[in-house]
């Protein structure tokens, strides 16, 4: 597959000055960034074609290559197309670009150096508690510093001794041809260093998991797919990460929320479809009367105006919507039987004055049947 020119992909001159390449790359970011684009893997795939141009054009080296040899050369120098030095995708873009999306993003477009890794606990509750909102105390695994190595993963009173093959550096270069190409060091990981006596507490890994306990206010209104973040509770790091407590809302027995309205079924009989009548509907904070006028149909819908859900961000509740279901007797005793029919004769005597939209639909069969020859 032909792979897109970098100068175009960023919508740049051949001759644009860094300045002018970096602005071009923020504001690209800025709207393929995944974080404002959260399931959209198309977008994903976008910022990171956006990321490899800049990474190209903004290096004075790379770019040179890249202007002489095209990609061929820029891929040689930078390691290999899509090599970034064995990085996860968050690292690629935090750890690279941190200056960039510290500026549009606030340092949280990614994972910057040194800082925890965000997390993520889903929180169940009721439409009850989600309305009036709760405090509720949420208990989590986390990963803190071992106290015992200062997070070096090295026994203590040693020290981690820099990798020789790397020196430090993490990675190592091999020659090939005319360019050299940039590789994870086997030696160390790409760690930079290298562990001789691991501490004994966390076993080298620098962290220990533990548990804690923690208090979630949940504030009225709240719906699944809100999320509440606790800053810094998050993965400990040179900066602690945050905790984003996600919000997912059970299934009611009675009302379906859509925003801030509230949708019941309400099954009538018969006969209070027919003659009409009054009824008592819930709500959340108690029951309200509803009136049925006569002649009510199945469906016929019934708005409880402010008997809905006030969400987070609004300062107007909703309504309840009540959707009427006319319920047909099942279990009928012979006399129930005896006395329907009776009705129905009575009923057929009435023609379509009383079943309107029966006669019209049988009309409208007839004419149907006459047209197709039937």
């Amino acid at each position: 597959m032909t792979k897109r020119d970098y100068y175009e992909i960023l919508g740049v001159a051949r001759n644009a000055s860094e300045a002018d390449v970096k602005k071009a790359f923020r504001r690209l970011a800025m709207k393929h960034h995944p974080d404002r684009n959260t399931g959209d893997t198309s977008a994903e795939a976008k910022f990171k074609e956006i990321k490899l141009a800049y990474d190209v054009l903004s290096d004075a080296k790379k770019r040179t290559a890249y202007d002489q040899f095209g990609h061929a050369g820029a891929e040689a120098r930078a390691g290999g197309p899509g090599d970034f030095g064995g990085g996860s995708f968050q690292d690629i873009f935090g750890d690279v670009f941190g200056d960039v999306f510290g500026d549009i993003f606030g340092g949280r477009g990614g994972r910057n150096r040194g800082r925890g890794s965000d997390l993520r606990y889903d929180l169940s509750l009721t439409l009850e508690e989600a309305v009036v909102g709760k405090d509720v105390k949420i208990r989590i695994p986390n990963l803190v510093e071992c106290q015992f190595c200062g997070g070096s993963g090295a026994k203590p009173g040693t020290k981690p001794k820099t990798c020789l093959t790397c020196s430090g550096t993490g990675q190592v270069r091999m020659q090939q041809s005319l360019f050299s190409i940039q590789q994870t060091c086997p030696q160390c990981r790409g760690k930079g260093h290298i562990i001789e006596e691991a501490c004994p507490h966390c076993r080298g890994r620098g962290r220990l998991q533990e548990e804690k306990t923690l208090s979630v206010k949940v504030p009225p209104g709240v719906d699944t797919g809100d999320r509440i973040r606790l800053a810094g509770e998050g993965e400990h790091g040179g900066t602690p990460g945050d905790l984003y407590v996600q919000v997912q809302v059970q299934e009611h027995p009675i009302f379906t929320r859509e925003g801030s309205h509230l949708y019941c079924e309400v099954p009538i009989g018969f006969v209070v479809a027919a003659l009409g009548g009054d009824m008592e509907v819930p709500t959340l904070d108690g029951k309200v009367s509803l009136r049925i006028p006569a002649g009510t149909q199945t469906g016929k819908m019934f708005r409880v105006r402010g008997k809905g859900v006030k969400p987070v961000r609004e300062s107007v509740s909703g309504d309840l919507i009540c959707r009427v279901l006319v319920e047909t007797p099942i279990n009928l005793t012979e006399r129930q039987k005896e006395l329907l029919r009776e009705f129905d004769g009575h009923m057929q005597k009435g023609g379509s004055r009383h079943s309107p939209q029966a006669s019209t639909w049988v009309d409208g069969v007839k004419n149907f049947f006459e047209k197709m020859g039937f």
